[in-house]
C-alpha cells in the first residue's frame, strides 16, 4: 500500500529587537539565569504590558516579504496554560486577528521540484522561559531570561509532502528573514525553531489522517530525521491495525527517535480571549508604506543582479545569495578588489569548502573582505602563487590576519627569477632520469611529477608559469 505524508509547519522566530515585546528588558542571548527579566515579563501583579513598536514593524516586514495580506486592525489575545517556565500562566499571543494572513513562499527543492507553500498566518507573541534540567541533582530550575522575547509564529498550510520540501521552505524562510534583518535565525540559540505537524494517508486520499506535533526542532538535520522517523512510525502503527494518537512528541537527537510528551491540545483548551491590558493595533497607510518602502533587496533580486551586473553563473549567484552574510561578504570584497568573478571563484571553492569542514555559516566566520581582496591582489600581481594563497586563506579563515604582513614576515613571496628557477629545473631533471625517460617516450603526464619536484625544491613559492615554461624548454631541447 502506498502512503503519502502530509505536513504543516509552525515556525517560531525570535525578533532582533534590542528590548522585549512588552517591557524594556534586553533580548540579548545568554547572561546569568534570571538576570534579563523584570516584574512585567515575569507577570508580577499590578504590572501592565506596553507594545514594542519595532516588533510590529518587523512582523509587517516579514509579512510583506512573504506575500501576506497585512491585517490593518489586529489585536492581541490571551492564551491560557500553565508551564513552569511561563510565570504568568498565560501567553500574550494573537488568534482572532493576527497581523498577517494568506501568504505564499515559492520553493525549489534540490531535486528540482518547484511549488508554492501557502502561509495561513503570521502572528506576534511573547516567548516563554526555559527549563534547565540538572540530571546529576535530579532537579529542574527555571530561567526566565527568555520570557517576553518577541516572536513571530509563521503558520503554514498542510502543503508539505516530504522532508526535502520542508528543508527547502525553511532555507528560503531563514534567508528571507536574515535579509530583512528581523532575526539572526540562529537555530542553535533557539532564534528559529520549527514544530512539525505530520500525518499520513493512503496515496490518492483527500482525507487527512490523525496528526502529531513534533516540538522545537532546531536544526535542519534533526528536522529531516524526525520527519522520516515519524512518518514511518505512523505507517507502522496503521499497518499493524492500530490508531495514531493525536499528541505532542519530542525528538531525541541522540537516540534518533521521538517519544510522546502529552496529548495534543486544541485551540479551545487554551481558553483564548482578547487581551484586556492591550488596545488593538491600527496600521494606517503611512505606517504600512513606511515599512514596505524600507524592505531591502532580497535574495532573488540580488541573484538576478549578480548575473546581469557581474556575469556570474546562475548556480554561483544562487549559492552566494543563499546567505545574506555571504552576499554581503561578496559585495564588500568585490568593492575592494574590483574582480567579482575571482571573488566568486574563491567563495565557491575554498570558502564553501571551509564552511562545510567547520560546520558553520558565513556570518560566524572570521575571514574578512580585506583579507580575501588582499590575497586576490597578491595572486594577480604574482607576489604569491595560488597554492600558497590557499594555504594563507586557511589561516585567514580562522583569524583576523594581516595578509601582506604575514606574507612578508614569512618570506612567502613568489620566486620568478628565471635564472634561479632554471638552476632548480636542471637539478630536478638530472635527479629524475626515469620521469624524463617516460616523458621522452610519450608519457606527457610525467611532466606533472617533475613540476611537483621543482615546486618542492622552491618550497612552494615558485611561479608556476615560469617553472612550466623552463621545464618544457629543457625537456624539449
Amino acid at each position: 500500500m502506498a502512503w503519502e505524508t502530509v505536513m504543516g509547519l509552525e515556525v517560531h522566530v525570535e525578533l532582533a529587537t534590542k528590548s522585549k515585546i512588552f517591557c524594556s528588558c534586553t533580548t540579548e542571548f545568554g547572561g546569568e539565569p534570571n538576570s534579563h527579566c523584570c516584574p512585567v515579563c515575569t507577570g508580577m501583579p499590578g504590572t501592565l504590558p506596553v507594545v514594542n513598536r519595532q516588533v510590529v514593524n518587523y512582523a509587517m516586514k516579514a509579512g510583506i516579504a512573504l506575500n501576506c495580506d497585512i491585517t490593518r486592525y489586529n489585536k492581541f489575545d490571551r492564551k491560557n496554560y500553565f508551564y513552569p517556565d511561563l510565570p504568568k500562566a498565560y501567553q500574550i499571543s494573537q488568534l482572532y486577528l493576527p497581523i498577517c494572513r494568506n501568504g505564499r513562499v515559492p520553493i525549489e527543492t534540490e531535486s528540482g521540484l518547484k511549488k508554492d507553500i501557502r502561509i495561513h498566518e503570521i502572528h506576534m507573541e511573547e516567548d516563554a522561559g526555559k527549563l534547565i534540567h540538572d540530571e546529576f541533582n535530579d532537579e529542574t530550575k527555571c530561567d526566565y531570561n527568555r520570557c517576553g522575547v518577541p516572536l513571530i509564529e509563521i503558520v503554514s498550510e498542510p502543503d508539505f509532502r516530504s522532508a526535502e520540501e520542508v528543508i527547502a521552505y525553511l532555507t528560503k524562510l531563514k534567508s528571507t528573514l536574515e535579509y530583512l534583518g528581523v532575526s539572526d535565525c540562529k537555530m542553535q540559540e533557539g532564534s528559529m525553531r520549527a514544530d512539525v505537524n505530520l500525518s499520513v494517508r493512503q496515496a490518492g486520499s483527500e482525507e487527512f489522517g490523525t496528526r502529531t506535533e513534533m516540538k522545537n526542532l532546531n536544526s535542519f538535520k534533526a528536522i529531516a530525521k524526525a520527519i522520516n522517523f515519524e512518518a514511518k512510525r505512523q505507517i507502522d502503527v496503521i499497518e499493524r491495525g492500530g490508531k495514531v494518537i493525536q499528541e505532542t512528541r519530542r525528538w531525541d537527537d541522540n537516540k534518533d527517535k521521538s517519544y510522546a510528551m502529552r496529548s495534543k491540545e486544541n485551540a479551545q483548551d487554551y481558553r483564548y480571549f482578547p487581551e484586556p491590558d492591550l488596545p488593538p493595533i491600527e496600521i494606517d497607510d503611512q505606517w504600512y508604506n513606511s515599512v514596505k518602502d524600507s524592505l531591502p533587496e532580497l535574495a532573488e533580486a540580488k541573484k538576478q543582479r549578480y548575473i546581469s551586473e557581474f556575469s556570474l553563473p546562475e548556480y554561483d549567484a544562487n549559492m552566494i545569495t543563499g546567505q545574506k552574510a555571504l552576499a554581503d561578504f561578496f559585495e564588500e570584497t568585490t568593492a575592494l578588489c574590483g574582480n567579482p568573478k575571482e571573488v566568486s571563484n574563491w567563495i565557491m571553492g575554498e570558502l564553501m569548502r571551509k564552511l562545510g569542514d567547520e560546520g558553520i555559516e558565513a556570518k560566524d566566520m572570521k575571514l574578512t573582505p580585506k583579507a580575501l581582496s588582499t590575497l586576490i591582489g597578491l595572486v594577480e600581481k604574482k607576489t604569491i602563487n595560488r597554492n600558497k594563497a590557499k594555504e594563507i586563506f586557511a589561516i585567514a579563515f580562522n583569524e583576523d590576519l594581516d595578509v601582506e604582513k604575514y606574507v612578508k614576515d614569512n618570506n612567502l613571496e613568489q620566486v620568478s627569477d628565471e635564472g634561479l628557477v632554471l638552476e632548480i629545473v636542471k637539478n630536478v631533471i638530472a635527479a629524475n632520469s626515469k620521469a624524463v625517460d617516460d616523458y621522452n617516450s610519450g608519457n606527457k603526464k610525467a611532466i606533472g611529477f617533475l613540476m611537483g619536484q621543482c615546486m618542492k625544491e622552491l618550497k612552494g613559492k615558485g611561479d608556476p608559469g615560469v617553472v612550466n615554461k623552463l621545464l618544457n624548454q629543457e625537456l624539449n631541447k
